[in-house]
């Protein structure tokens, strides 16, 4: 195989895992987010305290967090064919990717709402804000910071999913490592996708790293 057909094969796979990322990384931000703050407002001491609710979200939760994305990938299946209507490709792959990544993001979002120090709560409450207010402008604000590093961590590991993904014909660079560096012995297309991976992890973080300065010093 010459070096113009690895690089082709490259861009397209590139392509495909920027595409899962991307799209299963804003749906992760999002549920992540929502559910973080969930833990965070049932909590004992939160401002909508509900244990129950709160154990019955952290165990699920603990859950997702706990299964083997490769085990994820097989147990979803079905529900992964119901809603894109197949299991093979990047769009199937998205599904298992984003299911996968929201508890850990979740988790996440519990620790660095968490760091926020209650006094600046009680001072907004005393002030008179409501819960929304509390959530939106003091708690998401706040932990700002640290809420773009850790979703730059969960783009990370969702670069690592997908390559995973791969296994299942779910495409990117792991489906092309899998299939032309594996399967067919290609060791130069199996160091490109290699190499390609990391830089694409690299730029992830310069981002979130320049993020997160910008937003500590605003």
């Amino acid at each position: 195989m010459t070096w113009s057909e690895v690089l082709e094969l490259l861009n397209l796979g590139a392509q495909e895992t920027g595409w899962m990322v991307g799209v299963s990384a804003l749906l992760t931000a999002v549920g992540g987010l929502l559910v973080g703050v969930l833990l965070v407002l049932t909590a004992r001491g939160g401002l909508l305290p509900a244990p129950p609710v709160n154990a019955v979200l952290g165990l699920i939760v603990n859950v997702g967090r706990s299964l083997p994305f490769i085990i994820l990938l097989v147990a979803v299946i079905p529900f992964t064919r119901a809603v894109v209507g197949t299991t093979i490709g990047t769009d199937a792959a998205i599904v298992p990717l984003t299911i996968g990544a929201i508890p850990f993001f979740a988790r996440i979002v519990e620790s660095a709402l968490r760091e926020v120090p209650a006094d600046v709560v009680a001072a907004a409450t005393a002030m008179g804000a409501t819960r929304r207010q509390i959530v939106g402008k003091v708690l998401l604000r706040e932990a700002l910071p640290a809420l773009v590093a850790g979703l730059t961590i969960t783009v990370i590991a969702l670069v690592g999913y997908s390559a995973m993904a791969g296994v299942v014909g779910g495409g990117g660079l792991g489906d092309l490592a899998i299939r032309y560096g594996y399967q067919r012995f290609e060791t130069e297309v199996m160091i490109a996708t290699v190499v390609a991976l990391v830089v694409f992890v690299q730029l992830v973080q310069m981002v979130g790293d320049l993020l997160v300065r910008r937003l500590s010093h605003r």
